[in-house]
């Protein structure tokens, strides 16, 4: 019943503020296999169909810690893509797992290949909605979310039903993927990380890249969570991911805006496409 009433109170709370701002948000329910995700839809004024973002959460989840709130990243990049004329749809891979967050602790019972299933089954349900259009979909992942972005794009993984036009994977895990010797991004990518990141470091998708031929970003001295909007840079502790167990992380100002025109642009090529 607690968990129940926080999922209610995220919705109602998120609701309240994309109202103030225009915007038309409701939860959503995202039929996944053997359960059925609890995630959150932004669309902009009018009857679309809209082109669309599927925007995949890191470790911490989507909620703050009190659990009554999107993250101010996850508000900030929304609110950015909305105005831009994307909905958005926030996969929650978390809650109707019961979890809230996969950052510190031993046991990780959600990996990057499980949320791939999720996104592949998000895209199953944008296919019956008519106000998307299936053929200017994207995904946008972060950390946790962006390893999923790279599982989502291996060979063979999409080859049934719609596929995103293009992906992009903010400082990914790049280790795990580039053990498989045939991977290869199935569709245009762009990974971005900063050269200081010591949670998920940058050497193995710089090589990663250079090797399969997807575009690469490094921002010289940015940590992890570069583009959070107002995050001093700080150590947190008790990585379950860090091999010493702590990592720096926090905005950096020439990163963020370098990133948001990136993919900004990107967007707007894909929004102004016409359909073939």
């Amino acid at each position: 019943m607690l968990e129940r009433r926080s999922i209610l109170c995220c919705a109602g709370m998120l609701i309240a503020w994309m109202m103030s701002a225009g915007v038309r948000a409701e939860p959503v329910t995202i039929p996944a296999g053997d359960v059925a995700l609890t995630s959150e839809l932004l669309t902009p004024p009018g009857p679309g169909p809209f082109p669309a973002v599927i925007a995949l959460h890191g470790c911490g989840g989507l909620y703050t810690k009190s659990g009554t709130r999107l993250t101010a990243r996850h508000r900030d990049w929304s609110e950015r893509l909305v105005a831009a004329g994307f909905a958005v749809l926030l996969l929650d891979s978390f809650t109707a797992r019961g979890l809230t967050q996969i950052c510190t602790g031993d046991h990780r019972p959600v990996t990057p290949a499980l949320r791939a299933d999720d996104v592949r089954h998000a895209l199953a349900w944008i296919a019956t909605q008519q106000r998307f259009d299936p053929k200017r979909i994207v995904l946008l992942g972060w950390s946790h979310g962006a390893m999923t972005v790279l599982w989502t794009l291996r060979p063979g993984f999409l080859d049934a039903g719609i596929k995103p036009v293009t992906a992009f994977a903010f400082y990914p895990g790049c280790r795990e993927i580039a053990r498989q010797a045939d991977w290869r991004p199935s569709l245009p990518l762009t990974v971005l990380i900063g050269g200081a990141d010591d949670w998920t470091q940058p050497a193995p998708c710089r090589d990663l890249a250079a090797r399969t031929g997807f575009k690469y970003i490094e921002y010289p001295g940015a940590y992890h969570d570069f583009d959070a909007p107002g995050m001093p840079v700080h150590v947190r502790k008790r990585l379950s991911a860090v091999r010493s167990g702590e990592a720096h992380l926090g905005t950096d100002p020439a990163a963020r805006a370098a990133a948001i025109t990136e993919v900004m642009t990107t967007l707007e090529r894909i929004k102004t496409s016409k359909a073939q």
